[in-house]
């Protein structure tokens, strides 16, 4: 089955055409496209008769429903191989009834397998940003990170500090010492040691997407086999909390691979299919599973975590998942209508207004005026205010992941005559704050918290993949601001983020939008879920009820 063909047949049908209209539709040469033409007219699919001379009409019959004998060649395939091979067929170009059949047939070969090992099967849509603690910035690369390596630390929603690789620690106002466990084991083999911690460290603490928050650690150094101190000779609260973050993890490179010590090693990570498999030697417990599968699937597949056993049952539990929070952002600090106060006023205002509309373009998005921060409120009241002169269209950002809150956004300034510009960017490049991403006015940024929030909202504020930290870092007002941190017991750090957070409100540099939450469908017989980092499902504490 070739791909192309299919494409062909879906938007050509029998009748005079170009072959350069072939040409660019299949996005080859002319050459290349004649070569095509000339194998499917001899296998039967077509009767093809060229036009003379270049750029002459050419006649094509068809002989055969290309995507009628397809389908049933790719159900055939869906049925006897494996869900990484067959997945591939998913992404051919079909019509949507198509589609639709061959998505309901391979959602019942997802789900836990019980052969000679347990594996769960769950679909993915998009491949991995990236598989190194230091650089999974996006919610799904950190969920894969969060099965595969350890931290030294953990932090609970409340804030307890609990032990991974260090067993137990000693805080005083300059220093953290650090008691590692012995005999941990790396995914090859090799025994985990103080020195591969300091290495791990330093290269986080230099980064350049790390550095500021890291900016109070001047020396990490090994004082015994299993013992490591980190000095903050000025001072810093959140030591802990820090290491406690993803990009914290502890990992080994050696001959191209990223090595850790999690539940789960990576056996295979290709953009159709991403391999996780049981590490019976990790230091705590090693998984209930054997093995866990992420296999490539359309964008608009919808599937569920499932059991093999029960993939024709419609029993299941839905279980409550946070997905974090949305804001506008304005960039106060580019030159343009925005730099001024009264402008931003005026589009706060504006956004207060009808933010209780988000719902109709974002159906599981909640309407937010209280607070980023869950349980809190900030109990702001937005005049209105007197519309300014706007010299220029404002430059709005958009991506796909934010399509349908930025035509939102878009449409309520429409609405009061104000002149926009809409620029698209990838997901990639907004991610890694490309300069052109942030030569813009204003854009909608969906966010979700690690874990815990305090923390998590000074993290979110000063990380190198912060949308506001471009404005924070060149305003002496906001470093002073942000220079509390280091110096707050951390006990304390609701309320400095209460008042930080309003700042931002006031001066129209970040607003709050929308909450986000989904209801993820567990087949019944799936046990022990736990949702941990980043609103995802612990897969080190899965398992499934045999049937016997």
């Amino acid at each position: 089955m070739e791909n192309k063909l299919l494409t062909l047949w879906r938007y050509y049908p029998s009748g005079r055409i170009r072959v350069e209209e072939i040409s660019e539709t299949l996005q080859l040469s002319l050459k290349q496209t004649t070569r095509y033409l000339k194998k499917w007219d001899e296998e039967g699919w077509m009767s093809f008769t060229s036009g003379r001379g270049r750029g002459n009409v050419s006649t094509l019959t068809w002989e055969k429903d290309v995507e009628e004998v397809f389908e049933e060649e790719a159900m055939n395939q869906i049925d006897r191989e494996s869900v990484t091979y067959s997945s591939k067929y998913l992404m051919y170009d079909w019509s949507t009834d198509t589609k639709l059949r061959l998505m309901n047939k391979f959602h019942s070969k997802l789900g836990f397998i019980q052969e000679s090992k347990d594996k769960l099967i769950v679909p993915k849509r998009h491949p991995f940003f990236s598989i190194h603690p230091l650089d999974a910035a996006d919610v799904l690369s950190a969920h894969l990170v969060a099965n595969v390596f350890n931290r030294l630390v953990s932090i609970t929603e409340k804030g307890d500090i609990l032990a991974e690789i260090a067993h137990s620690w000693d805080v005083s106002s300059d220093k953290i010492r650090l008691y590692l466990r012995k005999d941990i084991s790396f995914h090859d083999g090799s025994l985990l040691t103080a020195k591969d911690v300091v290495e791990c460290l330093d290269r986080v603490r230099t980064h350049s997407h790390y550095k500021g928050l890291w900016a109070p650690i001047e020396k990490i150094e090994i004082k015994a086999p299993h013992v490591i101190d980190i000095h903050h000779p000025g001072g810093c609260s959140y030591t802990l909390q820090m290491l406690s973050m993803m990009y914290a993890s502890i990992y080994k490179e050696n001959k191209g691979r990223v090595l850790g010590t999690g539940s789960f090693s990576i056996e295979g990570n290709r953009d159709e299919k991403t391999t996780l498999v049981a590490f019976k030697d990790h230091f705590r417990e090693r998984p209930l599973l054997d093995a866990v599968e992420f296999v490539q699937v359309p964008q608009d597949f919808k599937g569920m975590y499932q059991s093999h056993h029960e993939q024709h049952v419609a029993s299941s539990v839905e279980v409550e998942s946070d997905s974090g929070f949305g804001i506008v952002v304005m960039n106060a600090t580019r030159d343009s209508d925005i730099q001024r106060k009264e402008v931003r006023d005026y589009l706060h205002w504006i956004i207060a207004k009808n933010r209780h509309t988000i719902m109709d373009y974002e159906p599981r998005a909640t309407a937010n005026d209280r607070s980023i921060l869950a349980g809190q409120d900030q109990h702001m009241t937005i005049c209105e205010v007197d519309k300014p002169f706007f010299s220029a269209p404002l430059v709005i950002r958009s991506a796909n992941h934010t399509a349908k809150t930025t035509q939102w956004l878009e449409d309520i300034f429409e609405k009061e005559n104000i002149p926009v510009d809409l620029q698209w960017f990838s997901f990639k490049d907004t991610l890694n704050r490309q300069p052109k991403t942030l030569d813009v006015d204003l854009f909608v940024h969906g966010e979700i918290f690690e874990a815990n929030q305090n923390f998590s909202f000074y993290h979110f504020l000063m990380n190198g993949f912060s949308p506001l930290l471009h404005i924070l870092e060149n305003s002496e007002k906001w470093r002073s601001t942000l220079g509390n941190y280091p110096h707050t017991p951390f006990e304390q750090w609701t309320g400095l983020n209460m008042k930080v957070e309003r700042m931002l409100m006031e001066e129209s540099i970040m607003i709050p939008l929308y909450y986000e939450k989904r209801f993820i469908p567990f087949s019944s017989d799936i046990m022990n879920i736990e949702m941990k980092h980043f609103g995802y499902v612990d897969f080190s504490k899965l398992w499934v009820r045999p049937v016997v």
